[in-house]
């Protein structure tokens, strides 16, 4: 009977995930704006030109994504054509099965508690979670972070795949290598993968114009109208400012917001987000220098970094927001409730996220004054989470202290 009791949160947790993922599934087919119109018709179009002759994006023509990501594509391609967005969403569940248990294989209370935030957080960004190709990397985040410290080089392949797919990822490599005293098998392992696909995708035909083609396809993109940066112009079209307009770009599928210091602002973004990185970067340095463990340092400074990439991001779409459950879970399941901060500010923004998107989207593309303010609070809680992740990386870095201001001897993991 013990035991039966002992295994009772454990059925729960995949009963949960079962229901879960069966209700994002209904939503991201019925929910408004076509939430799965990105898979059934945009990712499934590249396939079915690619294999018609028409050339393949990410290996001989230019990608707004690295080549990697081709490889969920033509998974799902693989139980036809006419079950693609089925066949998209079994994957997507099934990586996440995968990464759920990794999360408990820990076989801790931090771990199980961690499994059940990320299904919370699931459940409170949307459909969005799993109808983007951010589903497939955060999955892949979720266990290369988990397995970092005891296997660097498993952890070096995971991240190096999943930044292939979208770059976003690497943000994660770099905080492992600041953190993590095997750093060097972790860069062994991501430069390795990384060659791999490379040399996969020339033999396939490939150029580097193909190949490298993601690294410029964002620089010439306006103001998206879900970006934190853009909420000055949001503000200023809800109240009628003369010179701001929202328009739909035909060629990137996005609304894109104009006005007085808008192409400013978008040339401004990219070093920006190099600045922060860089900041950021700096301080989880300085840490490690005097001494953070990892087990401290890795969870705010990832979770700082991937953050910096979404508040610096003049693309902003609602899926990024899908980025910050890798880092919380790492933070959950090694520093348990001294991470409680960061987890209740991720499923507020979450919440907000899926407000925008799809549920309310008309609003935010009318510039509705309500709306505006539910976008404002969202950005203020991504501004606040960066503030108290790079805070937690210098007290990290603080003798005889760790996040939350505990002891560093008492941040082992609870059995």
């Amino acid at each position: 009977m013990t035991r039966i009791r002992a295994l009772l949160p454990m059925v729960l947790l995949w009963v949960t995930f079962l229901a879960v993922h069966a209700w994002l599934s209904v939503a991201v087919w019925n929910g408004p704006h076509t939430p799965l119109n990105d898979v059934s018709t945009v990712y499934r179009d590249w396939i079915l030109r690619g294999s018609l002759g028409d050339g393949w994006v990410g290996v001989d023509l230019a990608w707004v994504y690295p080549t990697a990501a081709l490889v969920p594509m033509l998974a799902a391609a693989a139980a036809g054509f006419a079950h693609f967005s089925e066949a998209w969403l079994v994957l997507v569940a099934l990586l996440d099965a995968i990464a759920l248990g990794v999360i408990v294989s820990g076989r801790s209370r931090r771990h199980l508690v961690a499994g059940f935030w990320w299904l919370a957080y699931l459940l409170a960004l949307g459909p969005i979670a799993v109808g983007r190709i951010d589903s497939i990397t955060v999955p892949l985040a979720i266990a290369g972070l988990l397995v970092a410290a005891r296997r660097p080089g498993v952890a070096g392949v995971l991240l190096a795949l999943a930044t292939w797919i979208k770059v976003w990822p690497f943000a994660l490599i770099l905080a492992v290598v600041i953190a993590e005293k095997r750093r060097i098998r972790v860069l062994a392992a991501a430069a390795t993968t990384s060659l791999a696909i490379v040399l996969a995708a020339v033999l396939g035909g490939g150029n580097l114009a193909g190949i490298a083609g993601f690294v410029g396809k964002q620089t010439g993109r306006g103001l998206q109208l879900e970006a934190p940066i853009t909420t000055f112009w949001l503000w200023a079209e809800a109240l009628g400012a003369p010179g701001v307009s929202i328009t739909f770009d035909q060629t990137l599928l996005t609304y894109q917001v104009t006005g007085p210091g808008s192409a400013v602002a978008a040339a401004a973004t990219t070093p920006i987000m190099v600045l922060a990185l860089l900041l950021l970067v700096a301080l989880g340095i300085v840490a490690t220098r005097r001494g953070a463990p990892a087990v401290i340092l890795l969870p705010p400074l990832a979770l700082a970094l991937t953050t910096a990439f979404i508040v610096t991001n003049k693309v902003g779409s609602p899926q990024y927001e899908a980025w910050l459950a890798a880092p919380v879970v790492l933070g959950l399941a090694t520093l348990g409730r001294r991470f409680t901060a960061p987890s209740i500010l991720t499923v507020l923004i979450a919440g907000l996220t899926q407000v925008i998107y799809p549920w309310q989207y008309d609003a935010l593309v009318m510039a509705l004054p309500w709306m505006a303010v539910v976008a404002t609070l969202r950005n203020v809680l991504l501004v606040a989470l960066l503030v108290v992740a790079a805070r937690a990386i210098v007290v990290a870095g603080r003798p005889g202290e760790n996040f939350g201001g505990v002891g560093a001897t008492n941040a082992r993991m609870e059995e």
